[in-house]
């Protein structure tokens, strides 16, 4: 099968400043592929690679077999793309910005999904793009991204400025595309954002990859968190001998917190030999887990 989207050892260099250190992307048809990074880690740039924008110094990139730099157009047909701060032609509706990109792109045109998607937004058409608040142009955006019901659906940054319930409703949109057998890759910074929707998912940092995951296989392999609250406090030795596998990660006078990789059933045991008044048990975020691949890193987006 031919990947959606393939990356091979993508270098940018401007001037003396190395943006992309030998990017390395294999996304799936139908995956929905998350692309994580603080702000300046190398996002923009790879999309902007992937669409033909600039040109890399290095490496090649191809969409569905097609060679985005070589044959750019024929890739780019297959793309529909959200920018991080969509630019929209002044001086016209959302109505008519619509029309206006149907007539430049050509071909077919859903226009029943034209209007679901825009009743799903919650956008009024009939207002200057120019008045808009940042969440409307996202939703704008959002709609020129996918309208044409793209193979491959290129999103930076997509929900920045939208409302929760927005939100919510983007990301049923997106897992809908999916289903269909499309693929949506999107860069965002946000992990919480990336942890609720995607399948599988990068790390870059300073313009390379430092980590591709499968988040199922993750949330399944993932460490429990335990927070105990006891009525009063126990005794100093209580829990001093712990198994391989659980660690105490702080300590007050009446609550404990616990992670544990393996072991729940023991620890519950040992729990229950004292009187509890409050406990939860969760798994650890994507922004606990990976919180050690942020740290440290200021560079700015060349």
């Amino acid at each position: 099968m031919t990947d959606a989207l393939l990356v091979e050892s993508l270098v940018k260099r401007y001037g003396t400043v190395q943006a992309l250190r030998g990017i390395d992307l294999q996304v799936r048809p139908g995956e929905i592929f998350g692309f994580l990074g603080p702000n300046g880690a190398g996002k923009s740039t790879t999309i902007r690679i992937v669409l033909d924008l600039i040109r890399p110094t290095a490496g090649r990139v191809s969409v569905f077999g097609v060679d985005a730099n070589h044959d750019s157009v024929r890739a780019r047909r297959q793309i529909g793309y959200l920018q991080s701060d969509p630019e929209l032609p002044p001086g016209l509706s959302a109505a008519e910005v619509f029309d206006y990109f149907a007539a430049v792109r050509g071909g077919p045109l859903d226009r029943a999904y034209l209007d679901d998607l825009i009743e799903r937004l919650d956008l009024d058409t009939s207002r200057n793009v120019k008045t808009l608040s940042r969440g409307n142009r996202q939703k704008v955006g959002l709609v020129l991204a996918l309208m044409f019901k793209p193979p491959l659906v290129i999103l930076d940054e997509p929900t920045t400025g939208l409302d929760p319930l927005v939100q919510e409703e983007v990301e049923r949109i997106l897992r809908e595309v999916a289903a269909e057998g499309r693929t949506v890759f999107f860069s965002s910074h946000i992990l919480a954002e990336v942890e609720t929707i995607c399948s599988r998912a990068s790390i870059v940092r300073a313009g390379e990859i430092v980590d591709v995951f499968d988040l199922a296989e993750q949330r399944r392999l993932a460490p429990r968190l335990v927070d105990v609250t006891f009525v009063a406090p126990p005794p100093p030795d209580a829990f001093a001998t712990l198994p391989e596998g659980i660690t105490i990660t702080s300590r007050g006078q009446r609550t404990i917190s616990f992670r544990t990789a393996d072991g729940i059933d023991w620890l519950v045991k040992q729990i229950a030999q004292h009187e509890v008044s409050d406990l939860s048990v969760r798994q650890p975020s994507l922004e606990e887990l990976f919180v050690g691949y942020y740290r440290g890193d200021d560079e700015e987006d060349a």
